[in-house]
């Protein structure tokens, strides 16, 4: 199994990414956690991921996360105050009735899915956070393969 990067594909013209947030908790559920994700809807790739809390920082980490190719692409998201630091130029906020977001709001509930960890109000939770970075990182290794495919 080799890096995380090598399983992304590379940016294409015209490629769309979609970016989201979705929560969990850590540390006996006192700690709310997001993993913020960028996803390129052509490809359906998770082109970036960072885990952390829900300000503007860990937005731009997720930003700074991106291949290079993907730094100019058209984004969308939904209208989280944290999302004021993307482009104004290449990035849109959008409501979810748009269905710009579609996509990554589908992975995010196909992640619910495949983590009991992830599920909200439940008795799994991840108690450290490097747990729940690396079982992300393969999820995301192995969604990424299966897209390619």
């Amino acid at each position: 199994m080799g890096p995380f990067k090598e399983t992304i594909d590379r940016a294409y013209p015209g490629d769309i990414l979609e970016v989201d947030e979705v929560f969990t908790y850590i540390l006996m559920k006192i700690k709310e956690i997001r993993i913020w994700i960028a996803l390129c809807r052509e490809t359906r790739q998770i082109v970036s991921f960072f885990i952390g809390d829900g300000s503007m920082e860990s937005c731009k980490r997720l930003w700074r996360k991106l291949p290079y190719g993907y730094l100019r692409c058209n984004s969308f998201s939904d209208f989280w105050r944290s999302y004021n630091c993307l482009p104004p130029g290449t990035h849109t906020k959008v409501g979810k009735e748009t269905g710009e977001t579609a996509h990554v709001e589908r992975l995010n509930n196909t992640i619910r899915q495949r983590f009991s960890r992830m599920v909200r109000r439940c008795l799994s939770f991840s108690k450290k956070e490097y747990m729940l970075n690396l079982h992300f990182k393969l999820f995301a290794y192995f969604y990424n393969l299966d897209c390619i495919s």
